[in-house]
């Protein structure tokens, strides 16, 4: 059995040193983040998600496949995805710490394992098996993800992205900044309009 990941609701609500509110405090991408597509890129899309949200896994499982085609893959877009769990935080945050624990180049295997499952859950499947899935994807042994959920690091890594959530003034999930201005509108078309006019001239 994978050990729970001790991170509470009164965890993720405690103070926070970050306290802006508005999107000059979104933090830098880091060595810390899971970014999909070209360090290069010259377009920065931060998302800021749960994957017991619904709307963050329509997103996944609707949007992101073209977007994925359209942006990611041509070099122009790199999507740093970072955790902001929501309710119910315990499963929200246990999740986000198994993905946090995948190998670096599987965190997208894992985000996607927990997203196209999560409805299943929400009918009433076993979370063991929801978990095990996101482990299953993570290129890990379940022994080794639970050494890493024990490691104070994972929570503090998640904390991290939380307080960045904060300073950025993030009101809900799926929340999106395109090279750190907010986007209201997070359809594809809606993306693409704040993407374009940034992308290199030829």
């Amino acid at each position: 059995m994978i050990r729970t990941l001790f991170l509470t609701l009164a965890l993720i609500a405690a103070p926070l040193t970050a306290s802006a509110q508005t999107a000059s405090g979104l933090p830098a991408v880091s060595a810390s983040d899971r970014v999909l597509g070209r360090a290069d890129a010259p377009v920065t899309v931060i998302e800021y998600a749960s994957f017991v949200c619904s709307h963050c896994a329509q997103w996944h499982m609707t949007v992101l496949p073209e977007f994925k085609a359209r942006f990611i893959d041509t070099g122009q877009v790199k999507l740093v995805f970072r955790n902001l769990p929501t309710n119910p935080t315990q499963v929200g945050a246990r999740a986000a710490g198994i993905a946090r624990c995948a190998v670096p180049a599987r965190f997208f295997d894992v985000a996607s394992a927990f997203m196209t499952g999560q409805a299943a859950i929400i009918d009433g499947a076993p979370l063991a098996d929801w978990y095990a899935a996101g482990v299953a994807a993570s290129g890990k042994t379940e022994a080794q993800i639970d050494a890493c959920l024990a490691d104070p690091a994972t929570l503090n890594g998640i904390r991290a992205e939380v307080a960045g959530a904060s300073a950025a003034g993030v009101q809900g999930t799926p929340s999106f900044f395109v090279n750190g201005r907010a986007v209201a509108d997070t359809s594809l078309d809606g993306l693409s309009a704040a993407i374009r006019p940034l992308l290199p001239r030829n």
